[in-house]
């Protein structure tokens, strides 16, 4: 994976989330690379200043992807062992 600016730990993803990909035939790597290097995707702005605050106090990172209709969020916990992607209806 590109070299990130925050750490991502164990990475995993919801069953919904695997089975939305494969219908879409979407690589979840490459929302997993774009959450790793700071491609937010399309969070409101509050979210977009609170991950830039993140990366300097810790705080959890959340990034949203829509692909062909479909939301899908990338989350990093705060304490940056764990990052899941997941449908926005199971957040």
């Amino acid at each position: 994976m590109t070299r990130g600016v925050f750490s991502l730990g164990q990475t995993v993803a919801t069953n919904g989330a695997l089975i939305e990909a494969e219908r879409l035939e979407l690589d979840i790597l490459g929302l997993l690379r774009r959450h790793h290097t700071g491609d937010w995707g399309c969070v409101c702005r509050e979210d977009r200043d609170a991950n830039t605050l993140a990366l300097v106090d810790g705080s959890r990172i959340l990034s949203a992807y829509i692909v062909k209709g479909v939301k899908f969020y990338v989350i990093t916990e705060s304490t940056r062992e764990v990052t899941t992607v997941l449908l926005a209806d199971e957040y």
